[in-house]
């Protein structure tokens, strides 16, 4: 392991939030093209879903991370950056409930738009191709630097975690 995976990433930079929304843009988009091929109706109730799971991330997961407990008023974090902290802060370990929500949750907002994309099978590969590299892409440069313990995905080796 080199010395850039192995520097815990402790606080996320602006540029750090730019590059990975743009990097989850690019299926997020793909399933909007598909969707708005069929129905507007459903594109806009698909948008609305993605937000709303996306709140219950953050409910649920979010407020457990160090960097939503870094006693700013906003956080500032690889996917949010500058949006308030709605909800208390929690420092206790993720209950199985709060584990549940963090790998289901994606995995919903995943496959909710399959049906469309399968109607478009180039629009189909060009997201999975997208997701895959999605998540490789977290794997190898973000899981392996996590502060974020108690995360599922976490794979800090166990001597370099705080």
């Amino acid at each position: 392991m080199n010395e850039h995976e192995t520097q815990l990433m402790t606080r996320h930079k602006f540029l750090d939030f730019l590059y990975w929304n743009l990097v989850v843009s690019v299926p997020f988009i793909t399933a909007c093209i598909a969707i708005a091929g069929s129905s507007t109706v459903w594109l806009v109730c698909y948008i609305m879903a993605c937000i709303i799971l996306i709140i219950v991330i953050y409910r649920f997961f979010c407020t457990h991370c160090p960097h939503y407990l870094q006693g700013t008023k906003t956080t500032k974090c690889m996917f949010f950056w500058g949006v308030p902290k709605f909800f208390k802060e929690n420092s206790d370990p993720l209950s199985l409930f709060d584990k549940a929500v963090a790998l289901f949750t994606p995995i919903v907002i995943i496959l909710l738009p399959v049906y469309w994309l399968l109607l478009q099978p180039g629009l189909l590969v060009i997201y999975f191709l997208s997701v895959i590299v999605l998540c490789t892409t977290l794997r190898k440069y973000e899981c392996r630097r996590c502060i974020y313990s108690q995360c599922p995905a976490n794979c800090v080796q166990k001597d370099l975690r705080i």
